[in-house]
């Protein structure tokens, strides 16, 4: 029962996090580092271990799932250059940097390992990213950028980092003719099974009609596709990827609202805990090693610690700054009828860009992945949670600050595509109805008039929501529930009624809600 015990405890101070973070407007993943430093150096005598082969599987392929499943592919291909600078070249430079920093300061470790912890503390993580920048408002491509490295860079890092694995295991390196023959048959099969397996589940989805196991059969393929990639000797990482991608745009796989909507929720849900629970857990085991370690093995893990911390944010720097210098000379010179100083790569961006590289769950989980007798697993710990608690705090916590110092600001061409998208549904909404004759054919084309025109209004004004029309119909829908208790209390209305009419209100809520 201790473990049982152990995790309700966990996921209770953890939600206790979740409501301070909201509270002091922070990123939860920056609360949950300082918890799990916490929980680190207490004097607790629980022992809790997971198999290494779990880790992954269980961590991350969900949370990959869920941000992959969101990925606009249209944004993805217009900012193809950044993202895969970033993905490609600024995480093998970061990965290079850390191994020899390691190696130059622990001469003993073998250099797969050293290469080990570089790709670990390397890729930026897509929760962390999407959780720092949920409050700060940033110009669009910089955002689609940030969000779209994210699961490219642990694509390319999670494959070295499966490289360095098994070149400590067999005891010496590995050469180009085995990586390079491995990276092909890795990036190609795994993309390949991806939108295969994607194809495979559409078919199955689109015969399930109830909530409960359309919602379990998310989860068992998604560890499906991530066990089966294993198996065929693929990169998971990259299965997950591109299946979700996949799977989001298969009109077999579409699901009803009434299986999207509640669908949402649950992996939300998911992902919180298991960024709880990583790094509670991380904590955990961090405790007996450090508590194990000398005074002065300690000091020197420290140094090591604070070594590479400094080196996973100035490589970024480094690179970001001179990319975005670059991209903006090339295009200067290229196509000079397009230069805008507002909306072209520079010095700001470049720095926006290198600043937001924020450590998370895939850094956390890759660590605890590594086998119990790998060379210096203590430090390497030790290391990835200093990287991923110094990126989440000094970065995390001064992001907003900077972003507010540096006036980046744009229109948001969001907005606009939402009020674009809502005039065209509705047109289509009025035409398939026009000539429909039934009593509330007209209702209905009143009301969906009505949206198209207050839409209209909004793109023709400053293009921000309309407060009046919103707080209209927020206030009709107070009364209606307002009402709809009395009915109940009064005995006009039993249970069953009010219940179905309170899930109605329900889903006129969220549309209130979501309005933008």
């Amino acid at each position: 029962m201790i473990v049982f015990e152990t995790i309700l405890v966990m996921l209770a101070v953890g939600v206790g996090m979740l409501g301070l973070a909201r509270r002091w407007h922070l990123p939860y993943p920056v609360l949950l580092a300082l918890l799990g430093v916490a929980i680190a150096i207490a004097p607790f005598d629980v022992e809790f271990h997971l198999e290494p082969s779990l880790v992954l599987a269980l961590f991350v392929a969900p949370v990959l799932l869920d941000a992959a499943y969101d990925t606009s592919l249209r944004d993805l291909k217009r900012n193809w250059g950044a993202v895969l600078s970033l993905a490609l070249i600024a995480v093998g430079l970061t990965t290079a940097a850390v191994a020899v920093v390691v190696h130059h300061l622990v001469p003993t470790i073998p250099w797969a390992a050293a290469i080990a912890i570089g790709a670990i503390v390397a890729p930026p993580d897509a929760v962390a990213a999407t959780t720092v920048l949920r409050d700060v408002k940033l110009p669009h491509r910089v955002s689609v950028i940030l969000r779209n490295e994210a699961l490219l860079n642990d694509a390319s890092t999670l494959l070295i980092y499966r490289l360095a694995l098994a070149a400590v295991a067999s005891g010496g390196g590995i050469g180009a003719e085995v990586i390079a023959p491995a990276f092909l048959l890795s990036l190609v099969g795994s993309l390949v099974a991806g939108v295969a397996l994607a194809w495979l589940v559409g078919q199955v989805t689109r015969q399930i009609e109830d909530v409960p196991s359309s919602i379990i059969f998310q989860f068992i393929s998604t560890f499906g596709v991530w066990v089966a990639a294993e198996w065929l000797g693929m990169s998971p990482i990259l299965a997950i990827v591109s299946y979700a991608m996949t799977l989001a745009r298969l009109p077999s796989a579409y699901p009803s609202a009434r299986l999207r909507i509640p669908s949402y929720a649950v992996w939300e849900t998911a992902v919180v805990v298991l960024n709880i629970l990583a790094f509670l857990i991380i904590g955990l085991e961090l405790g007996p090693v450090i508590a194990a370690a000398p005074a002065h093995e300690l000091g020197h893990w420290t140094l090591v610690g604070a070594a590479v911390l400094a080196t996973v944010i100035g490589v970024r720097l480094v690179w970001t700054l001179a990319a975005a210098t670059w991209n903006r000379r090339q295009i200067k010179r290229s196509h000079p009828a397009r230069f805008d100083g507002g909306t072209l790569p520079d010095w700001r961006t470049g720095l926006i860009v290198g600043w937001a590289g924020t450590r998370g769950i895939v850094t956390i989980a890759t660590a605890l992945a590594l086998p119990g007798d790998f060379p210096e697993r203590g430090m390497l710990l030790f290391c990835a949670f200093a990287v991923t608690l110094g990126t989440l705090v000094i970065q995390g916590l001064t992001l907003r600050p900077l972003v507010k110092a540096l006036h980046l600001e744009e229109v948001d061409p969001i907005e606009m595509e939402v009020r674009q998208a809502r005039i065209a549904t509705a047109d289509a909404g009025i035409a398939s109805i026009r000539d429909d004759g039934a009593p509330g054919a007209k209702v209905l084309r009143d009301e969906l008039a009505l949206e198209r025109r207050v839409a209209e209004e909004a793109r023709e004004g400053d293009g921000r929501p309309t407060p009046p029309e919103k707080a209209v119909r927020a206030r009709a829908l107070v009364a209606r529930r307002e009402r709809l208790l009395e009915l109940r209390r009064d005995g006009t209305i039993g249970d069953d009624a009010f219940h179905l009419i309170e899930e109605e209100l329900d889903v006129a809520d969220l549309a209130v809600a979501t309005r933008t």
